[in-house]
């Protein structure tokens, strides 16, 4: 407690968060920062912040020690991700790196520093497909079928999972998140460019995939509301509707005012990849952001970046 006049305040709580300057990573800090003291662990010192937030140099995929890090946090946000997650095996070290023994070397951290809460950024995709929205209770593929970088995921679940004795533990599986800036290698960017671009989109079956894809601001705020939760759990984050990639291919076409192109596969089987939000809603509250509005707000970020 300090003291202001004749009165007293409680000090902001402290958060430590990684991949600050991430899609999520950005909109959480702009939510944070008001309420917060934000402390972020990252590679982009030079990003212009506004707020409480102080950084800290590090390179998750190169040798660090927690000895850079404050005593003591209030709350761990690990968002942060190999930037070389598509190269493998050739950036199988960083990617283990950042994704496995950073994870470890911050929970460990996030107990002796007393934390009361340890946010992980895993993916859905740790569920591998099917053609059922997949839910948390489910079991998930343990074979390399996943790919490296979603083993990773995995292996950094189930070493959280045996912190939950010690200060809750949210796991958060996120199911294509989307927003203004993102990378154009990104599954929502590239189908965008390509429908811009009239470049054919594949589809496997007449319509393709269905995802339920998140919008950023739903993302980020999953991430904050679940630092006030009182107990561990694992949490889909997913957007509010479920939509084939023609439907999605057709909605960018809409806000474009082109029409799309899309080449079929008929003999090919399309693997699903949707989450059951249901325990989303319950516990962090529901998406808002409907895939034409978020479109909407991409091109708009194009046209002000």
């Amino acid at each position: 407690m300090s003291q202001e006049g004749e009165g007293t305040r409680t000090m902001p709580r402290k958060c430590l968060i990684t991949g600050a300057s991430g899609l999520i990573g950005r909109q959480v800090v702009s939510n944070l920062r008001e309420t917060w003291t934000v402390l972020a662990l990252t590679r982009k010192t030079e990003m212009n912040w506004v707020g409480r937030l102080d950084t800290i140099p590090c390179d998750l995929a190169q040798g660090w020690t927690t000895d850079i890090l404050p005593d003591r946090v209030d709350a761990v946000i690990h968002l942060a991700q190999s930037q070389r997650y598509r190269e493998f095996p050739a950036a199988a070290e960083d990617i283990f790196q950042v994704n496995v023994t950073s994870t470890h070397r911050l929970l460990d951290y996030a107990h002796r520093a007393r934390a009361k809460t340890f946010v992980f950024a895993s993916s859905g995709g740790v569920y591998g497909h099917g053609g059922q929205p997949f839910t948390e209770e489910g079991a998930v593929s343990v074979q390399g079928d996943i790919g490296f970088y979603l083993g990773t995921k995995l292996c950094s679940e189930i070493l959280a999972d045996n912190y939950t004795a010690l200060m809750h533990v949210i796991i958060l599986r996120f199911f294509f998140v989307y927003g203004p800036g993102q990378k154009e290698d990104r599954l929502i960017p590239r189908f965008f460019n390509s429908v811009r671009e009239g470049r054919p989109i594949i589809l496997h079956g007449e319509e393709g995939i269905r995802i339920n894809p998140t919008f950023v601001t739903d993302a980020a705020s999953a991430v904050c509301r679940s630092l006030e939760l009182k107990a561990s759990h694992k949490i889909n984050v997913g957007g509010p509707e479920v939509l084939s990639l023609r439907q999605i291919g057709q909605a960018m076409g809409e806000v474009l005012g082109k029409a799309p192109v899309f080449e079929v596969q008929k003999d090919s089987e399309p693997q699903h990849l949707v989450g059951d939000i249901k325990k989303m809603v319950q516990l962090l509250g529901p998406p808002v952001v409907k895939f034409r509005e978020g479109i909407s707000r991409c091109i708009e970020g194009r046209d002000h970046g």
